[in-house]
């Protein structure tokens, strides 16, 4: 049997996925490394969750996005039995390394584990020929990173941002707790649903510290991640020593997007990667709007004796930081103020040294999320635009894709 043997949550067995590449003793010894997993209820309840493993149960609507170095679509679907909507990502494993495919396997299996309302749940897991099929909840608003694009080009609010880094870092805190570091915290990753859950995805790239039983203090391993997930990896993880890095490094991600979110940019994502590497080693801890380490844009922020109120009390400017290029006055991204508890949280996940950040736990603790009602997600839909309305049409039954997928698709949802 395959450690990609497909599942819902109620267990539902069917073929396994390329069995010729797996042994039953490798797979003996991954289930045996697997680590112990505390159980928390389900988000969804269990009338509402969809565990047909029939591809024509399923009617794909439209591509919403890609993910895992663009080997995986997303799709909009319809359960036709049931008319509810669902995300459907669907990989070819022909095109998978064996690195990718193992990532796969840890994403499915441990998914199977977790139990968390702010953990991307996987409903369906089945293979169509060589196609691997994930059944997962509509998350209506998408990611955070598309509501930046769409919604918000110069950055969100305070009061938006606490609330969904609020439900990142529970998250988060979640995986930590289990012993596994996510290894790929951006805005791209956390996704938000149309009653206002937030919850953490990317689960392809999460590493487990448990082995063989035991708990390790960190990690040596060094996957080739891609260019595009560097501005958000910590420094530690970057160097690649014989120091390795543990659960902390996820909390320097959550620094780097809440400046994502505040500025509507990826910090250090036109940078080349040696001076980036660089600036991240030796470099100060930055501000959430710090320009120097921002891509030139049109759009910047205007200096001004006023700005909109945090959400926290005291607000405090950003400053203006310029610079010259092409002999004109860049500034920072749109006019905004973000409080002292802000920038606090910000720089507290950014300290070069991994010992002095906090806890995720203890993250959730912080004054900056005082404020936030744990019970009640109305505060973030009153946050956000209308939710998406969608437009549903007959379409054909899916068939396999006779060549592969384009590589300037737009990245909408990227999982």
């Amino acid at each position: 049997m395959s450690l990609l043997d497909c599942f819902c949550t109620s267990r539902t067995q069917v073929e396994s996925l390329r069995p010729e590449k797996q042994s039953e003793t490798s797979i003996h010894q991954h289930l045996v490394d697997a680590p112990t997993f505390s159980h928390l209820p389900p988000s969804t309840r269990a009338k509402d969750v969809i565990c047909s493993t029939n591809v024509s149960h399923y009617e794909l609507q439209v591509e919403i996005g890609r993910g895992f170095d663009n080997l995986t679509t997303v799709h909009l679907a319809r359960h036709t039995p049931t008319g509810t909507l669902v995300t459907i990502k669907i990989t070819n494993l022909e095109n998978c390394t064996d690195e990718r495919l193992k990532a796969l396997q840890k994403a499915v299996i441990l998914s199977h584990f977790f139990r968390h309302p702010n953990i991307t749940t996987y409903w369906t897991v089945f293979t169509v020929g060589s196609w691997l099929w994930v059944i997962s909840p509509f998350m209506a608003y998408g990611s955070a990173s598309q509501l930046l694009k769409t919604y918000f080009p110069e950055g969100m609010n305070e009061t938006l941002i606490r609330n969904i880094l609020f439900g990142a870092v529970r998250g988060l805190s979640y995986l930590h707790q289990n012993g596994c570091i996510h290894r790929s915290i951006k805005a791209s990753h956390i996704l938000i649903s149309g009653d206002g859950l937030v919850t953490l995805s990317g689960l392809s790239h999460l590493h487990s510290l448990v082995k063989h039983g035991q708990r390790h203090r960190a990690v040596y391993d060094f996957p080739q991640f891609s260019t595009s997930v560097q501005p958000w990896l910590s420094p530690e993880l970057l160097r690649q020593d014989l120091h390795g890095y543990n659960v902390k490094s996820d909390i320097y991600s959550v620094g780097i997007t809440a400046c994502e979110l505040a500025s509507g940019q990826v910090p250090f994502q036109d940078m080349h990667r040696t001076q980036m590497l660089l600036q991240k080693l030796k470099g100060p801890p930055y501000s959430p709007l710090d320009v120097s380490i921002f891509p030139p844009s049109e759009s910047r922020m205007k200096n001004s004796r006023s700005g909109v109120d945090s959400g926290i009390g005291e607000s405090v400017l950003v400053s203006s930081g310029t610079h010259t290029g092409n002999s004109d006055r860049l500034q920072t991204p749109s006019s905004k103020t973000f409080s002292p508890a802000f920038f606090s949280l910000v720089q507290l996940c950014l300290q070069q040294d991994p010992e002095k950040r906090p806890s995720a736990s203890s993250l959730l603790s912080h004054v900056f999320f005082k404020q936030m009602k744990e019970e009640n997600q109305d505060s973030i839909l009153s946050l956000l635009p209308p939710k998406p309305s969608v437009a549903l049409s007959p379409v054909s039954p899916w068939t396999e894709p006779e060549c592969d997928f384009s590589n300037e698709k737009d990245l909408n949802w990227e999982f």
